[in-house]
């Protein structure tokens, strides 16, 4: 089967019930993505399918055949990194790191989306994903950051 992950075109040929998660992690070599809970409770491996956030836990890679998949990795590299993973990096949203590429790319949806800088409106995007490093402020703010110079930010 093919799906394009990150831009590029990928052929997947192993078990079409094989979850979405293990795909991109062993067969495409795609790390960034954390395994949490495995249940679909804890948000850490959120990737974006076709634009929308969802948990890459419970899904299995034949129900992605043919559609676009993004992982952190897409947001940026090394010495490259997008706004919102450099106002993770500046206000200290990255915390261990579990949670942290799930909580980007929800964020990334979110922004893209044309979601609300409103700090409440962020927390209730985030409330999929679990955070037990911290109260989640960090967290708000960083995304709060990042959206400063979003075009697609919402006026209140």
């Amino acid at each position: 089967m093919k799906l394009k992950v990150n831009g590029k075109t990928r052929t997947f040929s192993g078990s079409p019930f094989k979850r979405l998660i293990e795909a991109l992690r062993e067969d495409f070599g795609l790390t960034g993505t954390k395994e949490g809970c495995g249940e679909g409770e804890c948000g850490a491996c959120t990737v974006l399918v076709d634009g929308e956030a969802v948990n890459s836990c419970l899904i299995p890679i034949c129900q992605v055949e043919g559609r676009s998949i993004q992982t952190v990795e897409s947001l940026g590299e090394p010495g490259k990194l997008s706004a919102l993973q450099e106002a993770f990096m500046a206000r200290g949203g990255a915390q261990c790191g579990i949670c942290t590429p799930g909580m980007l790319m929800t964020a990334y949806a979110w922004i893209k989306g044309g979601g609300s800088s409103d700090r409440a409106a962020i927390r209730e995007c985030l409330a999929g994903n679990l955070c037990r490093c911290t109260g989640y402020q960090h967290i708000v703010d960083s995304v709060a950051q990042a959206m400063k110079g979003s075009k697609k930010e919402k006026r209140k």
